[in-house]
């Protein structure tokens, strides 16, 4: 595929996304658009980020979530980044 339609396609879900706040259609929209395999790895990979942000080490976070260190190392290195949007969407998460 070419990059520029992937690129489209993106950009399309990520506006469509921005104009709801409707958490049960996104959550809808998620189920008919990945695979249950793709939708455990997504919130796992949000969990982990969550978990290196409360200073859980990386090989406890691999034990818990069943996980390779290579995708938590490179969740971790994300966090880090300057304008991280890791840090902006954990910041911006609704706390229990």
């Amino acid at each position: 595929m070419d990059d520029t339609l992937k690129k489209q396609g993106l950009d399309e879900i990520c506006g469509i996304l921005s104009e709801t706040d409707d958490q049960q259609l996104i959550k809808d929209f998620f189920v008919c658009l990945f695979t249950p395999a793709e939708l455990e790895d997504i919130s796992k990979r949000w969990l982990l980020v969550k978990e290196i942000d409360k200073g859980t080490t990386q090989r406890e976070i691999a034990r818990m979530f069943s996980m390779s260190l290579c995708k938590i190392t490179r969740g971790s290195k994300e966090l880090k980044k300057e304008n991280s949007a890791f840090r902006k969407m954990l910041d911006s998460a609704v706390k229990p």
